[in-house]
């Protein structure tokens, strides 16, 4: 565990900063609608440990980023299914924005594939992701969502299924 800084804030880990960064470059995608080589290039040429307009992009581990966002891209198909089955019926994949979106595709992208990953890693650094960008219900749910896909996909996980 890293120690606080003296303003009592923990130095972000590098693969940290890189799963927001790839959860960023999720949604400009998304929404943009720009490709996979072109969003890399542009991350790792001027956002990774960068300043851009006065804020400072932390730094990244540029592997980490580059295999979250092109493993999210190239597994889509059997992602998106995964986290349809995790949400409630009143949830459709559809109904959530591109922001949650890319936090639940990056999160399971790690839950599945990358099995070299603790389960309580990757579920609390995309709760801390979700709460960077809400302040409502949308972590809980990050959080259920992943919880669910761990259960299924690892067998571990703490909260009830919703089947």
């Amino acid at each position: 565990m890293t120690e606080p800084t003296a303003d009592g804030f923990r130095p972000a880990n590098k693969r940290g900063s890189a799963r927001l960064a790839a959860v960023q470059a999720l949604y400009q995608m998304d929404v943009a609608g720009t490709g996979l080589l072109e969003t890399t290039a542009e991350y790792e040429l001027f956002r990774l440990g960068k300043e851009i307009d006065g804020e400072l992009y932390r730094d990244a581990d540029p592997q980490w980023f580059r295999a979250i966002l092109s493993g999210v891209v190239e597994d889509q198909k059997t992602i998106d299914p995964v986290i349809r089955k995790a949400l409630t019926e009143d949830w459709p994949l559809s109904r959530l924005d591109s922001t949650l979106r890319a936090i639940l595709r990056a999160g399971v992208y790690e839950l599945t594939r990358r099995k070299d990953v603790p389960v309580a890693v990757i579920v609390s650094e995309y709760v801390d992701i979700a709460k960077a960008f809400y302040t409502e219900d949308e972590p809980k749910l990050v959080n259920a969502v992943l919880d669910r896909v761990a259960r299924r996909s690892r067998n571990e996980g703490r909260g009830k299924d919703a089947e």
